[in-house]
């Protein structure tokens, strides 16, 4: 299994524009670089990025989300978040419009909030030793669901509605090594669910 994130594998349409007020991206910025601390954003020894994170959008079908290969750049400025206006399953399509292009996980992010009417937020992370613990413990996708296609948003969708994921708010991704999601009302409420995970884990560690 390769670790491949960091390319947009969707076609995206980027309507390129100032950045957004710096007030738009506080929250996301805080917790976005607070897991690149932690290292659970970042990038591989490869040169590939992981880890995004957005919050939705007021109008429907918009949300903001952190942009293509920004990984592992220490700290993110207004420069690096974009906000996702449309997208298509069918069509594996996402436009986007701001001074970057959308993170490869906009269709998965995108799933989420369509799926769930309350969720304003989504963290994607990246850990092997938490992935290994929670695979099949939370909600976890099939092996054979790539992230950032159609398949991985009608996996989420699935995963909503069958394997109570609404209730829990946190998933892996098998096929996609070391992927781990979580979502909620609020940035606080799924970054603080995530840091409890990871927490537990290094305490277990210790």
């Amino acid at each position: 299994m390769t670790i491949d994130e960091g390319y947009v594998k969707y076609h995206c349409v980027w309507n390129p524009a100032e950045p957004l007020e710096f007030s738009s991206i506080r929250g996301l910025n805080f917790w976005r670089n607070k897991l690149f601390q932690l290292g659970l954003i970042g990038k591989y020894e490869n040169g590939i990025g992981f880890g995004n994170v957005s919050v939705r959008g007021e109008i429907d079908r918009q949300f903001i989300i952190s942009g293509t290969s920004t990984g592992g750049i220490p700290e993110l400025d207004e420069s690096h978040y974009t906000t996702v206006i449309d997208y298509d399953w069918k069509r594996n399509r996402v436009t986007c419009e701001g001074p970057i292009q959308a993170s490869s996980e906009a269709l998965t992010h995108a799933a989420i909030y369509e799926a769930n009417p309350h969720t304003n937020a989504v963290i994607h992370i990246h850990h092997r030793l938490l992935w290994e613990r929670l695979m099949y413990r939370v909600p976890t996708t099939r092996e054979n669901v790539a992230y950032g296609t159609p398949e991985m948003a009608e996996e989420i969708i699935r995963l909503c509605r069958e394997e109570g994921l609404v209730d829990q708010q946190i998933l892996v991704m098998s096929g996609h090594e070391e992927g781990i999601i979580a979502f909620g009302s609020c940035l606080d409420r799924s970054g603080d669910l995530l840091l409890d995970y990871y927490g537990r884990l290094i305490q277990d560690l210790v």
